[in-house]
């Protein structure tokens, strides 16, 4: 028998600090709390798919370098998302990192729940579900376990996880090189910790859902951080919100980002668009569910030193004529990025000059 809930209390007890999660609620057969507003829900049949062909990391060793330099440019610009292949990530270790999300998230609920933010050992692993659980209006449909690191002492172990964030180290490096270098910027070893500097991976985790079109794996938001590096697996239903006409594609839509066997998908985050005062987009973005089969997916978080000064690059700003963002420190942005709900890319407002 499914359990009752008697107020929203309850209800948060048994998703989040029992660790039951998502799943703990698909197997008990409920599904109401996190029915979605109308306008929250995804419409499949609305959406079309990103037809941008990956690009292949590989050229930017070769004769080929500039034109691959600015196809990373040209889709940081307009859509903020693109895939990439030959990236030197090997394949192996992507699939054993989807079998070791799926054989987390299949632990019973008490083993998980020893990573819950209040009692984790490490403060730096945090097992939880949605984004903002307590501020939510519906709950997302996702559990997730995140491992933030700076350096290897403070990685949880010497695990597939950390080995996903060594080995994609220098392809962030190469694409933070045709970027920067596009605005004007030399990136070298003594520059890259300040836009880097701190590294999170998570494993979520999106159970079958019995009506996917009733709710949203991840709601309307921008990544915070620098660039996003996220493993897919073959299930689909990452959906990106067009920012402005491209190719095929009108702004205001909606497009998948399709599954592609051995790639990575790149997005532009909130800092990489301040740094760049606008020039490089960091997509709105969402996640459906499915009802066919649980879906998993690995990001990689790259974001600055939490007390790194933030504000849009010297050089940008000389040939633009104008900020459009304030100076902060890093810090304060997280804090008011995490304590609020996902709520489209309004995390930029905190940021944003007026005048603008």
């Amino acid at each position: 028998m499914a359990p009752s809930f008697d107020n929203a209390t309850s209800l948060f007890n048994f998703v989040v600090r029992d660790g039951n999660g998502i799943k703990g609620m698909v197997d008990s057969g409920i599904s109401k709390p996190y029915i979605q507003p109308p306008t929250e829900r995804i419409n499949k049949k609305n959406a079309g798919v990103c037809k941008i062909p990956p690009i292949d990391l590989s050229k930017l060793d070769g004769p080929q370098h500039d034109e691959v330099a600015n196809q990373i440019v040209r889709a940081a610009e307009t859509l903020g998302f693109f895939q990439v292949i030959n990236h030197g990530v090997p394949v192996e270790l992507l699939e054993s990192l989807k079998q070791t999300a799926h054989n987390f998230f299949a632990l019973p609920p008490e083993r998980k729940a020893v990573y819950r933010k209040e009692v984790s050992p490490s403060p730096l692993v945090k097992y939880g579900t949605n984004f903002v659980p307590e501020k939510e209006k519906a709950f997302e449909w996702k559990d997730y376990i995140s491992m933030a690191y700076t350096n290897d002492d403070e990685a949880l172990q010497q695990d597939v996880a950390l080995q996903y964030l060594k080995t994609s180290h220098e392809m962030v490096r190469k694409l933070l090189e045709a970027l920067l270098g596009n605005l004007g910027v030399e990136l070298d070893d003594s520059k890259i910790d300040a836009f880097i500097g701190k590294k999170m991976v998570s494993m979520n985790f999106y159970p079958t859902c019995p009506n996917p079109e009733l709710t949203v794996g991840v709601g309307r938001h921008s990544d915070m951080g620098t660039l996003t590096i996220l493993l897919q697996d073959g299930i689909g239903g990452l959906y990106v919100k067009v920012p402005e006409d491209v190719d095929m594609e009108k702004k205001g839509a909606w497009v998948e980002i399709p599954p592609i066997p051995g790639a990575l998908v790149i997005n532009v985050g909130d800092m990489l668009q301040i740094w760049s005062n606008g020039k490089y987009k960091s997509a709105e973005h969402r996640v459906r569910t499915t009802s066919t089969k649980s879906r998993v997916s690995i990001p990689i978080f790259t974001c600055p030193q939490s007390t790194q000064k933030i504000a849009p690059l010297p050089q940008v700003v000389k040939k633009d004529g104008i900020a459009r963002y304030k100076e902060f420190i890093f810090s304060d942005y997280m804090n008011s990025f995490f304590g609020n709900a996902h709520d489209g890319k309004n995390s930029l407002e905190f940021a944003k000059i007026n005048s603008a």
